[in-house]
């Protein structure tokens, strides 16, 4: 497994172009097993997770192929049921669903996998199908869902943490080829939920009211090809943005939309962090010391638990005493352990975490235990005099590309050492 090796204590300056974003590609490529005629989207970022969804693709039957972050599929003639060991790695891959009972009426897949950070059941995809009119059957590791036809329906997709966002396009998928009107309550609202409704709509759907707790999908015949470019990743923009402002740094981010990280940046300039717009680009750097800020977790438009690692890391370097909250996933704190090994004083209360700041953090081999995780890591170690390395980084390839090049574009010492 490779391993990254920082040499911390330099501050990132420059200039980092934001990626697309992971999880408003993954459901937007699984879109395009809804019709028979040609896609192509754009700006789909260089990754694990999105490499293995063009295989998933490709095992479905269609033609699939990836080349410099431009996909072009074709789904002419696809089957109903997807492969077991691709499925089962990649939580993501749980949005083939929705296509494959939309086109075909049937899907067979495993049951997904990806990072362990807390309980995030399907349960509410499943009420979805079956609102829709699909008998559902889990046996063997698969789930599978049959319907004689898809029929509107009103579906509500609130969970204990809040809306579903996999769940919301699953159903969103499935029923824009069903007949009559469905309506989902209680939908998620983030933005990459959107950019999904915005690439369905250019194939001949008929959604409104995405971005909003309710939408309603028109049930068409049939849907054609389209060209899509997708959104800017808003969780690589606040890692990075937080990087910044960890090392004491000046980044410009290229490329980002300030509307899709409110939360995110509030929380930076209340920790005395300078983030100025211009256009699509974001100019973010310290103003002195850092403040304690208190955080909470929340569905959109609230701060991401995506981001909640990073923060984390953040906040350990500010003097006083800050508290994060997490109300989406209850495992979410497993980067608390490895942030102590670099000197971070953090103690977890339930869902909470106090974080005793502004402790000088030094150099130590970490674990990262999943995406986020990691993220959290490589910004403490960047912080951190001395060496860190950090450990299992196969996490970070699945959600950013190339990091460490777009770190040592900003100054920072880092390398990765492949293991054999």
């Amino acid at each position: 497994m490779d391993s990254f090796l920082i040499r911390g204590g330099v501050p990132l300056r420059g200039t980092v172009e934001i990626s697309g974003s992971k999880n408003a590609a993954l459901p937007i490529m699984a879109a395009t097993l809804l019709t028979s005629e040609p896609c192509v989207i754009h700006r789909l970022p260089d990754l694990s997770d999105t490499r293995f969804m063009v295989q998933i693709l490709q095992s479905l039957g269609a033609s699939a192929t990836l080349e410099k972050g431009t996909l072009r599929v074709q789904a002419r003639r696809i089957k109903g049921y997807a492969d077991y060991e691709l499925v089962r790695k990649m939580r993501g891959s749980i949005c083939i669903a929705g296509p494959l009972l939309g086109r075909l009426k049937r899907a067979r897949i495993s049951l997904p996998g990806g990072c362990i950070i807390g309980a995030r059941p399907i349960n509410l995809h499943l009420k979805g199908f079956a609102a829709l009119g699909a008998a559902i059957r889990i046996e063997g590791g698969y789930v599978e869902a049959t319907a004689r036809k898809i029929k509107g329906a009103s579906v509500f997709l609130g969970g204990r943490a809040g809306p579903t966002v996999l769940g919301t396009a699953n159903v969103m998928m499935a029923a824009a080829l069903g007949e009559g009107i469905t309506v989902i309550e209680s939908a998620a609202c983030e933005p990459e939920v959107m950019d999904l409704a915005v690439f369905l709509n250019s194939m001949g759907a008929r959604i409104e009211g995405a971005g909003s707790p309710t939408i309603t999908i028109h049930g068409v015949r049939q849907l054609h090809g389209a060209e899509h470019e997708v959104i800017p990743d808003r969780i690589e923009t606040a890692t990075f943005a937080i990087a910044a402002a960890a090392t004491s740094g000046d980044i410009t981010l290229r490329g980002a939309r300030a509307e899709h990280l409110r939360a995110v940046l509030d929380k930076l300039q209340e920790a005395n962090v300078a983030v100025d717009r211009n256009g699509s680009e974001l100019r973010v750097r310290r103003r002195g010391r850092l403040k304690p800020v208190d955080v909470t977790t929340l569905p959109y438009s609230g701060f991401p638990t995506d981001v909640q690692a990073q923060m984390m890391a953040l906040l350990a370097l500010a003097p006083g005493i800050s508290i994060i909250t997490e109300r989406i996933f209850e495992s979410r704190f497993m980067h608390v352990s490895e942030l102590a090994r670099l000197g971070a004083e953090i103690e977890i209360e339930g869902p909470s975490a106090i974080v005793k700041g502004g402790k000088k953090l030094s150099g130590a081999p970490v674990m990262a235990s999943d995406l986020r995780a990691s993220a959290a890591l490589v910004i403490a170690g960047l912080a951190a005099s001395g060496v860190t390395q950090v450990n299992r980084i196969y996490h970070l390839d699945r959600g950013y590309e190339q990091m460490d090049r777009k770190l040592r574009d900003l100054g920072a010492r880092i390398q990765r050492v492949e293991e054999s």
